[in-house]
Formats: C-alpha cells, structure tokens, sequence
C-alpha cells in the first residue's frame, strides 16, 4: 500500500511540473506574440506620423525627380533600396530585435538639420533630414543588429537626394569643360578639323556646336553612380572591390558623355543638324545606360582575372605537402 500511494504522489508531482512547464510555455508564447504585435503597432504608428510629418518634403523632391532631368535617377533609390530590404530578408529574421535607444540621437540631429533647412530656406538639409530620421527609426525600434546590417542599404538611399545647389555648381562646370576638351581631342584624333572656343566647338571652321549645361555629364554621372552602388551590393566581392567598381563609375560616366558628343558632331558633320539632335536627345540617353552597365560588368571581370582567390581555410601546411607527393 505504501508503494503506490508513493507511485501516485509521484505522477502526481511530474503531472504537476509538466502542466507548469506547459504553462509558462504558453504564456511566453503569449507574451512574445504581443511584444511582437506591440512593436509593430509603435513601428506603424511612427512610419505614419514620420510620413505626416515630412510630406511637404517628399512632394517636394517628387517634383524636383520630375523637373531636373540630372536627378531623375534618384525615384529609382527608393524602389531599389526596398529590393535590397526584401532581398536581406532570410538574415534579418535571424537578427535579434531589441530597441536602442541611440536611435533618439539620431532623431535629434535629424530634427536640428532639418530645423536649420527650414530657417535658412534650405531644401537638401530637410531632404538629408528624412533619410536619418528614417536610420535612427530603424536604430531605435529594431535594434543595433538591424540597422547594421541594412547600414550600407541606408546609406544607398541618400542618394536620391539631389546635390545642393553649390556642390551642383562646383561639380558641373569643370564636367563641361572637361567634356568639351576630351570630344575635341577624340574628334582631332579621327581626323576632323575642329576648334574649341570656351565650351563651343567649331565643325570645319564654319558649324558652330556649344556643350550646354545640360550636355555636362551630371544626369550620367548620378545614374551612374547609382548603379554602380546597386550592382556593388548585390555582387559578391571583397570590400575593395566594390569600392573600386563604385569610385570607377566617375570616370566612366565622363567618358560615356564623351563618346555621345563625338557621336553627336560626327553625325552634324556628315548627315544633318536635325539627325544630330534627334540621337543626342532620344536615341543616345537610351544607349549609354545600358552601355555603362557593361562597362561595369566587363570591369569586374576584369577584376576577377587580375585578382587571385583567396586560399580555403581548410587547405593548411598538410594539405599543401600532399599535392606535391601525389604528384610524384
């Protein structure tokens, strides 16, 4: 008699244990779902608030996309930056998300930069402000593991907004002079007779054709750029070499620009003003695109000759010795 009633006391006790087990089980599930939910209700509220918040500025880079042909890359950015989101998406799950709350530091700077811009009539300083306000929304309810690791995507999306108007400037009028004296050089190296008048070229002395603001290079410098930064994060290189393939997208715009103004006198030249005019606003815009991505993609190839793998850690001094042996 006393065996079983020890045995029962005893299923009774892991009863008990397995039914407390199975308890807070449950109820940490039940807490972690509504954690969960809680943190995106607070993250939707904020999207919502920071959207209120900045529309002026968004409508107003909306329309800057529209009118300066030069920045009309830059609606590409958000589109791309969401691809490379959704792209990260297997390793984001993995990270752990806890708010930080560095990420107020980052809401403040963000503030004061766009205080300033609205004070002093400053439009790129509340366009900056929006892309880190929307980093340190990202720091402060995701966490340090998230945001490092959409870090480089955050800084893709900078960007989008256009140059300020200074850096414009500064940046513009040497892409000009130095379109017009590469096209003059390439156009005396095919044999033309052709001068060079400040940013006009004279076609045999008597067809004068002017390298305008437009014709500078800055609208295949941005898409470039952009591109470049789009194809530098999806390829699996060294840091290096992203770098380089980044940095290389300068000089391949200014010599894609080249080749469309040398094409451009050729064909006033020898067919008509009109045909000229025709390929350097329709046909050539579609063309260089396309041919500058080649370009980047022949560039790593290039890399990838020129560049020796790095060893296996696998392969040690063991490894290395039983290849000559096996040879002999």
């Amino acid at each position: 008699m006393s065996r079983s009633i020890n045995n029962s006391m005893q299923r009774r006790v892991i009863d008990n244990r397995a039914r407390h087990r199975h308890i807070m089980q449950t109820s940490g599930r039940d807490n972690a779902q509504g954690n969960l939910l809680g943190l995106v209700c607070v993250t939707l509220a904020l999207v919502a608030i920071t959207a209120w918040s900045y529309w002026p500025t968004m409508a107003d880079l909306f329309k800057e996309w529209q009118r300066d042909d030069d920045y009309s890359a830059g609606q590409l950015v958000p589109l791309a930056a969401l691809f490379l989101v959704w792209r990260e998406r297997k390793h984001l799950r993995e990270c752990l998300l806890k708010p930080c709350w560095w990420g107020i530091a980052l809401l403040v700077l963000a503030q004061m930069g766009r205080t300033f811009g609205q004070l002093f009539m400053y439009e790129s300083a509340e366009r900056y402000a929006l892309v880190l306000t929307t980093a340190g929304l990202v720091l402060m309810v995701a966490g340090w593991q998230v945001f490092r690791r959409v870090s480089w995507i955050l800084l893709f999306v900078f960007l989008m907004v256009p140059l300020p108007g200074r850096i414009h400037n500064i940046i513009s009028a040497p892409l000009r002079n130095v379109a017009t004296t590469g096209s003059v050089f390439l156009l005396e190296a095919f044999g033309a007779r052709i001068s060079q008048q400040g940013n006009v070229m004279m076609l045999n002395s008597n067809t004068p054709m002017g390298v305008a603001e437009a014709c500078s290079g800055l609208r295949m410098l941005t898409a470039f750029v952009i591109v470049s930064a789009f194809i530098a994060y999806m390829v699996k290189r060294s840091r290096l070499q992203k770098a380089a393939l980044l940095v290389s997208s300068i000089p391949v715009a200014v010599v894609c620009n080249m080749l469309r103004i040398v094409v451009t006198a050729m064909l006033m030249l020898f067919v008509s003003t009109e045909a000229a005019d025709k390929f350097f606003h329709d046909f050539a815009g579609l063309v260089m695109m396309p041919a500058a991505v080649l370009l980047i993609f022949g560039e790593l190839w290039l890399m990838e000759k020129l560049t020796m793998p790095e060893p296996s850690p696998r392969q040690g001094p063991a490894s290395a010795q039983a290849k000559p042996s096996m040879r002999a």
